[in-house]
């Protein structure tokens, strides 16, 4: 046991960043479908904040070292998240040159990098663009990062969440209930 957490919330922690590597590289690399990492938040937090207490092999115990080991797993879980999230948006945002399938009418005229992404948004959603005040690359790139950053809260609050609730479940399961 360390001063905070048991040792089994730390191994649990590095458990949990699998997990976000594993539904991260799931979909946002091969199937680039993002709404489902947010989606997936809440139940990896649960069951990592579940996890990081039957790995310490907690059967009972206050219930503060029981919440407080399924929250440190579930920060590592969302830190991961969130790292390869921005990491992934990164690369894609600085290295998009314009290329698109012949048949959907072949190579956007664009500078690589931010200026392609937005004109791919222009051609996708040009009044929520217009909506939100966007005018040129620059307002584009604060937008599309300021998106982001929401998402990013998104998910850490979500895989937080359940990382919470995972261990108060657990709790729920293994602390002795007072008669009353």
């Amino acid at each position: 046991m360390t001063r905070f957490v048991d040792r089994g919330a730390v191994v649990a922690a590095g458990v949990g960043a699998g997990v976000a590597v594993t539904v991260g590289v799931s979909f946002l690399l091969i199937i680039p479908i993002d709404p489902v990492v947010w989606l997936l938040a809440l139940p990896s937090g649960a069951l990592i904040g579940y996890y990081a207490n039957v790995r310490s092999g907690r059967q009972a115990g206050p219930l503060r070292r029981i919440v407080a080991n399924g929250l440190v797993a579930a920060t590592a879980t969302a830190l991961t998240s969130i790292v390869l999230m921005f990491a992934v948006k990164a690369l894609f945002f600085a290295a998009d040159d314009g290329y698109r399938d012949p048949g959907l009418g072949g190579r956007i005229e664009c500078v690589t990098g931010a200026d392609c992404v937005y004109r791919r948004y222009v051609e996708a959603q040009p009044r929520d663009l217009a909506a939100a005040g966007v005018i040129d690359t620059a307002s584009f790139t604060r937008y599309y990062w300021d998106q982001h950053l929401r998402i990013a809260g998104l998910v850490a609050g979500l895989t937080l969440s359940g990382g919470l609730a995972g261990a108060i479940s657990f709790a729920g399961r293994t602390r002795p209930s007072r008669a009353a």
